[in-house]
């Protein structure tokens, strides 16, 4: 099997509702869809989701590396030489990571399409589903109240609150929401916006509260700052800015900075990598939630297929479809009471 075709889609998204984490305010986002066709029945689609603060690329740059670097290279390879052509494809695209990732999806969605499997059970199958938070950002006290009930009552069990901006508005929210909706799974992500004391102080204020994740409080630039609060905070801390390449989990397993891992497919590269960053992660003893940034569902699904492939993967955040407008791909999965089920389609479910 040989690849003789590559084209795309651009898919320039709005969101239902605006967010706000620490350091920004997203409308909108931008995806790519590359299809890429074979000289059998089969094609495979990937997603690009580029972000110049997460993924290191402009929309503009993706388009570009598609039209200038990809097509070239592809044309005429065997998909299933996949880890030849990921390594080649990073040393041309450098950090370039949601380029990068969108070919690595197509790639697995098209083998496991030829292995006449859904992708998840190509990648070993674990399990069959997960339960996923769904996040709010920062709000006032109000508007986020507002989104917890109609999140709860869409049947979501676990909740994420974006905060970092300010410590006594968050600890405020986090009080109200636990004495309102006590059943609920409560998460709280930092985005890089408190300092050691302020996380510590934050902590420590919401102890009754039993936080289950304590996500990237710190700023990245600082990671021994992260590793004093994981050592000074007893609930777990996770690392998600802080975590880009396989050697950033290998530092920071070694030094005993964080508890736990948030792997982004297209923070890291795509599958192949989350895979390889996911093995260190349990030898070091780290959890893995598998998390995703304003994707459109076929960059869902593939973090959905990815996470129900290895018994490491314990945590889900996979919500960044739910707020885009005319999204083609939101119903290539299941999304049932919180919990996410993969197609039974072969490979992302995409025909």
């Amino acid at each position: 099997m040989r690849i003789t075709k590559i084209s795309y889609e651009r898919l320039d998204l709005k969101l239902t509702v605006p967010y706000t984490i620490a350091y920004e305010t997203i409308a909108k986002t931008t995806n790519f869809i590359l299809k890429i066709e074979t000289d059998g029945k089969w094609v495979g689609f990937g997603c690009a989701a580029p972000d110049k603060v997460v993924t290191g690329e402009s929309p503009e740059e993706v388009e570009e590396v598609i039209k200038n670097e990809i097509t070239s290279y592809l044309i005429g390879k065997d998909p299933f030489t996949y880890a030849l052509l990921l390594m080649d494809l990073k040393h041309i695209l450098g950090k370039k990571s949601s380029s990068l990732a969108m070919v690595d999806l197509a790639l697995f969605d098209l083998i496991s399409k030829k292995a006449e499997v859904p992708l998840y059970k190509f990648l070993g199958g674990f399990k069959q589903s997960i339960a996923t938070s769904i996040t709010i950002g920062i709000l006032s006290l109000e508007e986020t109240l507002k989104h917890a009930k109609e999140y709860v009552e869409q049947g979501f069990t676990i909740l994420k609150i974006k905060g970092g901006s300010h410590l006594e508005e968050d600890i405020e929210k986090m009080k109200k929401l636990h004495e309102i909706y006590p059943e609920v799974t409560w998460r709280f992500d930092g985005n890089q916006g408190y300092s050691v004391k302020d996380s510590i102080a934050f902590v420590k204020a919401t102890a009754a509260i039993g936080i289950e994740i304590f996500e990237q409080p710190t700023k990245i630039e600082s990671e021994e700052r992260l590793g004093q609060v994981t050592n000074e905070v007893a609930i777990p801390v996770m690392a998600d800015e802080s975590l880009k390449t396989l050697t950033d989990a290998f530092r920071l397993a070694q030094n005993e900075r964080v508890d736990m891992i948030n792997i982004k497919l297209q923070k890291v590269g795509g599958i192949m990598v989350g895979m390889h960053i996911n093995s260190v992660a349990k030898s070091a003893g780290l959890e893995t939630m598998v998390g995703c940034i304003d994707e459109c569902g076929l960059g869902i699904a593939a973090g959905l297929h990815f996470a129900l492939s290895r018994p490491n993967i314990v945590y889900a955040d996979l919500d960044g479809h739910l707020e885009l407008i005319d999204d083609p791909y939101k119903d290539i999965f299941n999304l049932k009471n919180g919990v996410l089920y993969p197609s039974e389609k072969y490979g992302l479910g995409v025909n």
